[in-house]
């Protein structure tokens, strides 16, 4: 080439071509430090130190998309943010149904958003390798708030054959990220740097062995677990009664609670989850309400929940929404509940 364009322009075949170095870019990352300056542990998340300093927390769910297309999710997510919650939990191919990676999901969240997320994160899917692979990308990425879940089993959803992985369950996935806390992996081998995950575990109150179910969860609060997300309760006694028999056979519970709330918009909704969803149990009084309210079903859904609210209030830290791609519900009751724990933020700072 040099030869050829010798002939054509001489001169440039003589002199020698100098071409200027590119300076670096380089890119600032800020990242949150679990120390302070001072050596004293500080709070990794905004989620951390709104429970900390004892306001309520408010969170909504959201599944993230099933395709490639993701502009609605984005709208529905403003929308949350907008009406005030605190944080948006992403479910985890919830049921065993495919959709977007949920750490991508939120990640397009706290970026285009603002809004601090919740992940569900499940075993189901990842061996051990991936599972530490996946959090400590999470962590990279300003993905800190981690709910460790077992996952429901793939028999369930649109991959009946695929298979369960599951090297470790729920319990050793919060050690897990106990350990990367601590700058260890999963062997208790030394990473560096280390991580500053806020862990949170599952709770079912309804569940059909309680004694089981409690015994899990003292289990997990050992392993590392920060706070509780229970499944939906519409009951306020079996609620009540859960945590209470815990404190009997564990002592004080010593983490914050967000109670699950889902709202029910039909009775038909109200009998099929019933008999169909592992873990939701809805008393036959509020099935019958919801029975007698007729078209007016999706109005008294809300005032069930609002009296179910009131009742377990003083057992509870916060709340997580479950609207089912239902929004506008998020927006029916977070003015409700702002109204009822409005107080709650400054009483706790000033008993402080």
């Amino acid at each position: 080439m040099r030869k050829v364009l010798a002939e054509y322009a001489p001169e440039l075949g003589t002199r020698e071509v100098t071409v200027p170095k590119r300076q670096p870019r380089l890119e600032t990352i800020f990242e949150r430090d679990p120390e302070s300056s001072s050596g004293t542990q500080t709070h990794s998340t905004y989620l951390s130190q709104r429970l900390a300093t004892g306001h309520f927390v408010v969170s909504a769910e959201m599944r993230p998309p099933r395709s490639v297309k993701f502009t609605r999710f984005l709208q529905n997510a403003e929308y949350l943010r907008d009406i005030g919650v605190d944080t948006i939990n992403i479910t985890d191919n919830a049921m065993a149904r495919v959709r977007m990676s949920n750490v991508a999901a939120a990640r397009l969240i706290q970026q285009q958003v603002g809004v601090e997320t919740i992940v569900h994160f499940t075993p189901r899917d990842r061996n051990l390798m991936a599972v530490q692979s996946d959090l400590i990308g999470a962590h990279a990425t300003d993905i800190r708030n981690v709910l460790a879940v077992t996952g429901d089993p793939p028999t369930h959803g649109d991959f009946p054959n695929a298979t369960g992985i599951w090297d470790v369950d729920s319990i050793g996935l919060i050690a897990i990220l106990n350990n990367l806390n601590q700058g260890l992996d999963g062997r208790g081998r030394k990473l560096g740097t280390p991580g500053s995950f806020c862990i949170g575990c599952a709770a079912t109150p309804p569940a059909t062995d309680i004694a089981l179910d409690l015994e899990r969860l003292h289990r997990k609060i050992e392993a590392g677990a920060q706070f509780i997300m229970t499944q939906p309760v519409y009951d306020p006694e079996t609620l009540i009664s859960y945590f209470e028999r815990y404190k009997q056979e564990y002592g004080p519970l010593t983490i914050p609670i967000l109670v699950g709330l889902q709202p029910l918009h039909s009775y038909q909704q109200a009998e099929k989850f019933h008999n169909e969803v592992p873990g939701i149990v809805i008393p036959e009084a509020v099935r019958e309400r919801l029975r007698l309210a007729g078209d007016q079903a999706c109005d008294t859904g809300l005032e069930i929940i609002k009296e179910l609210f009131d009742a377990i209030l003083p057992y509870i830290q916060g709340t997580y929404i479950m609207p089912l791609d239902r929004y506008d519900l998020v927006g029916e009751l977070l003015p409700y509940i702002r109204q009822q724990t409005v107080d709650r933020g400054s009483e706790s700072a000033i008993s402080s």
